[in-house]
């Protein structure tokens, strides 16, 4: 009597099932996605939000030379006045680090956080002529020969690096959670809210403001704040899942309900 093949189907279900192993990304080569580089130029550019971050920063350099032209030679702008007009630069440069159609291009060979810092290094170059601008508008002001005693500009170069790296740091925390297409309306407010904070507590004031700081101390300690900041976006932007935290219940239950 000859022997019957064994059921492969009741062999498969008997078999032990080998233990999940989380989907990894394939490796990219490094050269292969720099060599991409040159060609990210145009989508970068067309992807930027330009309206936005043009809009803000003319409209803050509108408002310094207004307030400029009213103030005169006696009383020109001083660093309260330009940190104000800053701030729709700032509040638009919350817009910049958005990365569109994330889960198409992590299949693509070029890293996902190309594009957002592709978006940042172009807003900072914007910003960078807004503050060179608002800064010579102030300078203007004052006459010739005029003595007039003006604070130092350094700390106050420092002041906007480190506002503008929060800004950026919550833009991309934002961006990996599931408020992504919120990002900037929620960043800027919440940068605002924790600069404010920290600006008049007592307890940082004292290392954050003048005069109850030195201006180089103020210096010293914005510029720690921007590379905190940067850190922190960089760690974001290389995070390749969005943070769906009420969700996590549901896809734990999920399998266990498929499997019942």
């Amino acid at each position: 009597m000859a022997s019957q093949p064994p059921n492969i189907l009741n062999a498969a279900e008997d078999a032990p099932s080998a233990p999940e192993q989380p989907v990894r990304p394939t490796p990219r080569s490094r050269l292969s996605w720099l060599r991409a580089l040159p060609r990210l130029a145009r989508p970068i550019t067309q992807t930027m939000p330009w309206a936005t971050l043009l809009a803000g920063c003319l409209a803050g350099t509108i408002i310094l030379a207004v307030m400029a032209h009213f103030a005169g030679a006696s009383q020109p702008p001083g660093p309260g006045t330009i940190r104000l007009a800053f701030l729709p630069a700032v509040a638009a440069l919350a817009f910049a680090p958005r990365a569109p159609f994330r889960p198409l291009t992590q299949a693509t060979p070029v890293p996902a956080w190309v594009a957002p810092v592709g978006h940042i290094l172009l807003a900072a170059a914007m910003l960078t002529v807004t503050c060179w601008a608002q800064l010579r508008i102030v300078a203007h002001t004052i006459p010739p020969g005029a003595i007039v005693h003006m604070p130092a500009i350094y700390p106050l170069i420092a002041q906007l690096a480190g506002w503008c790296a929060v800004t950026v740091a919550a833009a991309a925390c934002v961006d990996r959670s599931r408020y992504a297409d919120l990002g900037g309306a929620i960043a800027a407010p919440v940068s605002f809210a924790g600069t404010a904070i920290v600006w008049y507590l007592p307890i940082t004031s004292r290392f954050l403001a003048e005069p109850a700081a030195t201006a180089h101390s103020v210096t010293i300690t914005w510029y720690a704040i921007a590379a905190g900041a940067l850190a922190l976006t960089c760690v974001a932007m290389r995070d390749q899942w969005h943070r769906y935290a009420r969700n996590l219940g549901r896809r734990g239950s999920a399998p266990t309900a498929l499997r019942a």
